[in-house]
């Protein structure tokens, strides 16, 4: 059987932290923001921790 690959599309979309712990940037932030209240953009900065519910299929795609 061939190596596995990782899918580089979701190597480039989350940071994986030396805890195993995955961060991704939040979304809502790219477009449409004239509409968006100053507060709700600024709420959206910065990383979090993805979701206990997509952890799973996350670390599939990155091979772990």
């Amino acid at each position: 059987m061939p190596k596995m690959k990782s899918h580089t599309g979701m190597g480039k979309r989350v940071k994986v932290t030396g805890r195993g712990k995955i961060l991704s940037e939040q979304a809502g932030k790219r477009h449409l923001l004239e509409g968006k209240p100053s507060t709700r953009t600024r709420r959206l900065t910065g990383t979090v921790e993805v979701s206990p519910a997509d952890v799973k299929r996350i670390k599939k795609l990155l091979g772990r």
